[in-house]
């Protein structure tokens, strides 16, 4: 697992805001960068090996698996990048210490858990194809390449079953000889709570949660609703989500000044605060944001 370091922007955030004062409790704690990986083309975006040799980033995650549950093969979309590179990529992370995810869900994908046989049906499928497990007649894409967990990135459909999902993925800890090898993490919306993820938020096997602070109409008050989501899961890190680019989304961008003034000098003090995640690897690499430029 990846370990716990300063996030390379709050460095640049706390030399340049703090400079003027003595370091208060929130220069002290330690936070993730998070990057979603797999949202445009290679040529653009660049191969994972790629984003982990930045140094920017201590989880990248695979985005997305976006097809599951309606009774058809789930479906992975990585945007065209050659799936057969990415298990060397992802054990080449894994080697720098970067932990490595699987998104299930995203925008615009079909994907549902209308019962709990479905709930059953992917776990094993994620297990076996993704995860530790091998089973006979299970195709794994990334060959003998094992992610480190799943995010739960349901921003559509039912909001049935995912409990479920999250408690059979957890329960396979136990056949990890002693260490967990399936960290949870979630994805969610601003707005407390998150509908779709409610119920498996619930089961309180999360070790983390994203929440996004763009592309939600709710989120005007954003310190509000992170110091909400906090408080409501103690037990998880919650990590600040924000977009690379405001071509990724105009209204909700924030540069890195207010990103310090308006959110961070506040939820950086918080005990489970957790960190950053990008939105994602492609504005990143476009802009340099973690890296420390503006667009």
């Amino acid at each position: 697992m990846a370990s716990r370091r300063l996030a390379p922007v709050l460095v640049l955030l706390l030399s340049t805001y703090l400079a003027a004062g003595p370091a208060p409790a929130t220069a002290q704690s330690t936070g993730d960068t998070v990057v979603f990986w797999g949202r445009n083309t290679e040529q653009n975006e660049g191969s994972l090996k790629e984003a982990c040799d930045t140094g920017l980033y201590t989880t990248v995650i695979i985005s997305f698996l976006s097809a599951f549950g309606r009774g058809g093969t789930p479906k992975l979309d990585i945007s065209g990048h050659p799936v057969s590179a990415v298990g060397a990529d992802i054990k080449h992370c894994q080697s720098k210490g970067i932990l490595v995810l699987l998104a299930i869900g995203g925008q615009g994908g079909e994907y549902s858990l209308p019962s709990s046989q479905a709930a059953a049906d992917l776990d094993d499928y994620l297990w076996n194809a993704f995860l530790l497990g091998k089973r006979q007649g299970i195709t794994r894409p990334f060959g003998d390449a094992f992610v480190d967990g799943i995010d739960f990135f349901i921003d559509q459909g039912a909001t049935e079953h995912y409990d479920e999902l999250a408690r059979l993925l957890n329960a396979h800890n136990k056949e990890c000889r002693g260490r967990p090898c399936v960290t949870l993490t979630a994805t969610a919306r601003c707005g407390y709570p998150d509908q779709r993820l409610q119920a498996a938020l619930s089961t309180r096997l999360f070790s983390r949660i994203h929440v996004k602070v763009f592309g939600d109409g709710r989120c005007a008050a954003r310190r509000e609703e992170l110091e909400k989501w906090a408080a409501a899961y103690p037990e998880s890190r919650i990590l600040v989500g924000i977009v690379a680019s405001p071509e990724a989304d105009p209204q909700s961008y924030l540069s890195h000044k207010d990103l310090y003034y308006d959110v961070l000098q506040f939820i950086n003090k918080l005990p489970n605060y957790g960190g950053l995640m990008i939105w994602n690897r492609y504005w990143d690499k476009k802009t340099g944001w973690t890296a420390g430029n503006e667009p």
